[in-house]
């Protein structure tokens, strides 16, 4: 083959994965184009990555710094749970992909693999539905800001082509997500940008509080936390704001 037919199908046509991958991007954009307010966007697109794949729901959790994560959108109640579940007990293929900046695959949560992997998220993650679970983490240059994760109410792992078309899905996020200006053309910071930032702030400030009244170190403090989440059922952000109300207190 001569040079420059290796980008080109049989017949001089378009070759099937440039193809494939140019509909992601279109489906993507046009859904962030329908969603109207600029806060409905994110859920748009958590919408739209349910339709691309044969997965049940799909979430995108932003990673901000070290055991800092908040959920930037999920397409329904136990994609956003499985979300704060991981950043609860600190443990699950999302916490993995972070850390290892490569795509992790839980195809059978119920499976012996699986549960010795993640003993408690697997656990919890099949009583609230989810059989896989499949984590892309989102990012340029090696570096993870986030993940894109998937996952199935049946057991079972991606097939070569669905595969492809997630990590071409993870690379269009990738793009919204570093495509992002924190002000648009009016000035005005973007709500749902700041809704997130919030959250951070949230734990971060209710971090600081807990190393304080336990004299620890910020992980030290955080864990705490997320024990606390998890023997109450509560979720790490819901935790930090009773810890800021002055409605729960670490002794």
């Amino acid at each position: 083959m001569k040079s420059g037919q290796s980008q080109q199908a049989a017949g001089g046509g378009v070759p099937p994965e440039v193809e494939g991958r140019s509909r992601v991007d279109e489906v993507l954009a046009a859904a962030a184009r329908g969603a109207g307010d600029p806060r409905r966007i994110p859920d748009a697109l958590c919408a739209v990555c349910v339709r691309l794949l044969p997965v049940t729901g799909a979430s995108v959790s932003i990673s901000g710094g070290r055991g800092i994560r908040v959920t930037w959108c999920a397409s329904d109640r136990v994609a956003a749970r499985l979300a704060e579940l991981q950043y609860t007990v600190g443990d699950g293929p999302c916490q993995t992909a972070l850390e290892q900046g490569t795509p992790v695959f839980a195809a059978d949560l119920a499976g012996r693999r699986d549960t010795c992997r993640w003993p408690i998220f697997a656990h919890e993650a099949v009583g609230l539905g989810a059989a896989a679970v499949f984590s892309l983490p989102l990012g340029v240059g090696g570096t993870a800001i986030g993940t894109l994760d998937l996952y199935c109410d049946r057991a079972g792992g991606l097939t070569e082509p669905d595969l492809r078309t997630a990590l071409w899905v993870r690379d269009a996020m990738t793009d919204a997500l570093t495509g992002l200006r924190p002000t648009g053309e009016d000035g005005e910071v973007a709500s749902w940008v700041h809704a997130s930032q919030a959250d951070h702030t949230e734990v971060h400030q209710a971090v600081g509080m807990v190393m304080v009244q336990l004299d620890v170190d910020p992980e030290q403090a955080l864990d705490r936390m997320r024990a606390r989440a998890f023997a109450e059922g509560r979720t790490v952000t819901q935790v930090a704001r009773k810890v800021l109300a002055r409605k729960l207190r670490f002794q």
